[in-house]
């Protein structure tokens, strides 16, 4: 079938392949109308299908002790105890917020906020990872300043937190910004919800938002393709959200919850009406009458196919019993929402849409859901990988190790990010036990010692190098720095951020990664909830680095012994836990000082991530130590200075007492010693009398521990075989670290 106002077929123009479109026909046994291909180029998308990503994602571990909900609901539940559930969920809005950043990013919190509460849990923190360019680049500034206003917006109108995130900024993110975000909430086990259609007869409801034409083609023309020179022919497929209507539906459905008047309950994003309704079918095993004559329009002269792939924000989809119709409808009457009954569940495999009396697309729900093609796409290995980490003299040693120190603490990405998380309300609901800016964000669980951590983390650089060993090393830095706060690792949720899945070489990263991150989350018992693929971020050819970005989150049995990074006492003793040997491969110096990316980055070895994470959170527990960091970019010196800005108090190190992996080779230099980078290392402060106990606990884990230096004083001295090679005033670390963000930004204006 063809558009009469195209050259090229409808299914073309809607993203379908020519063997697609047939397949489609032969389960039809008839041709497509229009509506029903709109239906399957969404159904059958990238974005909603999965098609070249659902056989690798089987690799990920998805079962543990605490997992209540894992993959295949709007959002994974983890069992916290005491009657709790903590829902999670990571996604992507990087398409939409490369092209209008404050929707796309305002509609991308607004989008995992449904996906919360629609398990029937109340959101309580939001965290938000962030990718963009070198901010040198004016339009790499408007992106930074849309985004990040864009949620906070949504977020504090929602009076949601949000608690934590990362922010890097890089050239290969110019043509497309990652934007990440992740929420978690809050659910009794008793009260959750899920996406199940089940009992036919039963009805359904459409709650929220009136239908529009906004977002219409965003899962299938937005975020399943490349961008080029249309890109910004595609600013209408991004939505418009409105953050009230949102608090409205939220404490509307978690009210039905209450009230036992919900069978299921599913969001519209991505694919809109057209995804809610046949997914729900699809896990309830029935079929779904959709009337769209009875749905609210917000704009006159909507086609079928409009409405049923309109991307319209701030809408729910639920199922109620019959009877209980009008008490759901009296609970959306309350909160000032529109809820019409559009369609009801049926026996069979069908989707079915109505307008009024007359029946205008039957499709087998299972063909749209389940049978989506998929494609193993044969991987090759990238031609900049090597096997080999550079040579330790590859780079000369800079002459003012200070200036070193100085310029990589005002590095972008090490810098401090104060200038976003202060746009965010991060107080409000007050669960916070730590404020941004440490290794990870700790919320309190009211009413109870216990509390949650939660971590994002991503290093799309360290990939690019090796996606194996940069897989496991991002999910190895998340439960360290849960680690270092004194919470145990439990779950995580994932958002890999690829290019173009029919390349060979993205593919093969795309593998690669999910390998070493299903590694990693197998020896830290760390399973997968869920999470998104996001392909397709590359722009004329060029994709960004290959980054997954992992949430995690852990418990605390204790809120009371939180640990923060800044050295709290005058005299402690500066301990290095565990360390493989330091390299400039992927580094931040690299970046920075040498302005490279090259070599193999040091790769993580589990079973010693495991015990050093263990003897951490021990000596937490035990009281036995005042302050711990993950060692990461920037190497040893960037993390000592982190805390002693913290802190408000120098340190002297002395780099000999380093032992990174000892007999690992002849001695590192100083440069690389300070500012090397090598994943399993924690920077750790006690008290003189505690180091023997801390020695035997180390030395009974089978894990390296030196003490390296002492807490005091006003300045950062670090030495090396007796010489002093950096000596500045911690005022001049804080100076570069704590408004280098705003400096760079005003520089650009």
């Amino acid at each position: 079938m063809t558009n009469p106002t195209e050259q090229k077929p409808a299914y073309e123009l809607l993203g379908l392949k020519a063997a697609e479109y047939q397949d489609i026909c032969q389960r039809l046994n008839r041709e497509p109308n229009y509506l029903e291909l709109a239906v399957f180029s969404l159904m059958w998308s990238e974005h909603c299908g999965y098609k070249h990503s659902r056989p690798l994602l089987s690799r990920f571990p998805t079962e543990g002790e605490a997992i209540l909900q894992g993959p295949g609901e709007n959002a994974g539940v983890i069992d916290i105890g005491g009657g709790r559930a903590i829902a999670m969920k990571i996604e992507s809005h990087n398409h939409p917020s490369a092209i209008e950043p404050f929707e796309g990013a305002a509609t991308g919190i607004g989008g995992i906020v449904r996906d919360i509460f629609a398990m029937g849990a109340r959101p309580i923190a939001n965290l938000d990872p962030l990718h963009f360019g070198s901010l040198d680049k004016p339009r790499q500034r408007y992106l930074l300043d849309g985004v990040v206003e864009g949620i906070a917006a949504y977020g504090n109108c929602m009076g949601i937190p949000t608690v934590g995130g990362e922010i890097h900024f890089e050239d290969a993110y110019e043509e497309n910004c990652l934007i990440n975000v992740m929420c978690v909430g809050m659910v009794e086990p008793d009260k959750i919800l899920k996406a199940r259609a089940t009992g036919p007869g039963n009805l359904v409801i459409l709650i929220g938002s009136s239908t529009g034409r906004d977002g219409i083609g965003g899962a299938s023309i937005l975020a399943s393709a490349e961008f080029d020179e249309t890109a910004e022919e595609k600013r209408p497929t991004v939505q418009v959200g409105n953050p009230f209507m949102e608090k409205k539906l939220l404490e509307a459905c978690l009210e039905m919850r209450d009230e036992g008047l919900l069978v299921a309950l599913q969001d519209l994003g991505a694919g809109g009406l057209s995804s809610s309704s046949s997914e729900m079918a699809s896990k309830g095993g029935t079929g779904i009458d959709i009337d769209i004559a009875m749905i609210p329009l917000r704009e006159p002269g909507m086609e079928p196919f409009e409405i049923m792939i309109s991307e319209s924000q701030e809408r729910m989809l639920a199922v109620v019993t019959p009877g209980n119709e009008a008490a759901a409808l009296a609970v959306c009457d309350k909160w000032d929402l529109d809820a019409t009954v559009v369609g009801k569940v049926t026996e069979g495999d069908r989707l079915r849409v109505f307008q009024g009396g007359e029946m205008i697309a039957d499709m087998p729900v299972k063909s749209l859901v389940d049978e989506a093609p998929t494609y193993i796409v044969e991987p090759v290995r990238p031609g900049h990988q090597v096997d080999e980490p550079l040579p330790e003299d590859h780079y000369r040693q800079p002459d003012d190790l200070g200036e070193v120190l100085t310029t990589l603490l005002a590095s972008p990405n090490i810098c401090s990010k104060r200038y976003v998380f202060e746009q965010y309300d991060y107080t409000v609901q007050t669960d916070n036990a730590l404020w941004p800016g440490g290794d990870a964000a700790v919320l309190r669980i009211k009413g109870s010692p216990t509390g949650v951590a939660l971590t994002v983390d991503g290093n799309g650089r360290k990939c690019y190098l090796d996606p194996c060993r940069g897989g496991r090393t991002v999910v190895a830095e998340a439960a360290r720095n849960l680690s270092c706060v004194g919470a145990r690792p439990v779950a995580i949720t994932n958002c890999l951020n690829f290019g173009n899945p029919e390349k060979g070489p993205i593919y093969y990263q795309f593998q690669q990664a999910i390998e070493g991150m299903s590694e990693a989350c197998e020896a830290l018992g760390t399973p997968v909830t869920g999470g998104n693929v996001s392909f397709y971020n590359e722009s004329f050819g060029q994709a960004v680095y290959p980054n997954p970005v992992v949430g995690m989150m852990g418990i605390i049995e204790d809120t009371g012994k939180i640990m923060t990074h800044g050295f709290r006492r005058e005299g402690d003793a500066v301990l290095l836990i565990g360390g493989a040997r330091p390299a400039v491969d992927g580094s931040e110096y690299q970046l920075y000082i040498h302005g490279e990316v090259a070599g193999r980055i040091p790769d993580v070895d589990l079973e010693k991530e495991k015990s050093l994470q263990a003897l951490v959170r021990q000596a937490i527990l035990e009281e036995k130590i005042n302050s711990a960091h993950d060692v990461s970019d920037g190497g040893l010196a960037c993390c000592i200075a982190e805390a002693a800005v913290a802190g408000g108090m120098g340190a002297m190190i002395d780099l000999g007492k380093a032992a990174f992996a000892p007999g690992a080779g002849p001695a590192l230099r100083a440069d690389l010693l300070l500012f090397g980078e090598a994943p399993g290392a924690v920077m750790v402060t006690a008290a003189p009398e505690q180091v023997d106990g801390l020695r035997v606990a180390a030395e009974a884990a089978a894990v390296p521990l030196a003490v390296i230096g002492r807490v005091g004083g006003k300045r950062l001295v670090f030495s090396d075989a007796g010489a002093e090679v950096i000596n500045i005033p911690i005022e001049a670390a804080a100076g570069a670290w704590g408004d280098a963000l705003e400096k760079i930004l005003e520089a650009g204006v």
